[in-house]
């Protein structure tokens, strides 16, 4: 797994038209909060039980067609995306990178995000719908 911070994977999905951005959040989070544009929403875990998605890597597949595609992950902070990847790594796919952060970034001494690092700190493009 390789990992790169929100400015470098979009500089990377920029100049690869070939690789997939996955936002693994929960369907909430990536419609209500926002998500980058272009990202394709395959949850790692959802709401209620957060259990993990069973079909998780197959979705992938379905959305990738080829496991050598290269897959970049998203989630809230870039945390879930360590196990997300570590599992599609385990399924076969040859090149897979966790975006460092996040879309909401890391916590600051007042409990928020937003305000230290992640996609939307950055300024990079995203939506919400």
């Amino acid at each position: 797994m390789k990992h790169m911070t929100p400015r470098e994977a979009y500089d990377f999905l920029r100049a690869h038209d070939d690789a997939l951005l996955i936002d693994c959040r929960s369907e909430i989070e990536y419609f209500y909060v926002g998500h980058p544009v272009g990202a394709i929403h395959v949850a790692w875990q959802e709401a209620p039980d957060w259990t993990i998605n069973p079909d998780f890597a197959r979705e992938v597949l379905r959305e990738a067609k080829d496991k050598d595609r290269p897959i970049l992950l998203i989630c809230r902070s870039g945390k879930r995306t360590l196990d997300a990847a570590r599992a599609l790594e385990a399924d076969g796919f040859a090149d897979v990178t966790n975006v460092l952060h996040g879309f909401e970034g890391e916590l600051d001494e007042n409990f928020h995000r937003g305000t230290r690092s992640g996609w939307r700190h950055d300024g990079l493009p995203w939506e919400q719908l």
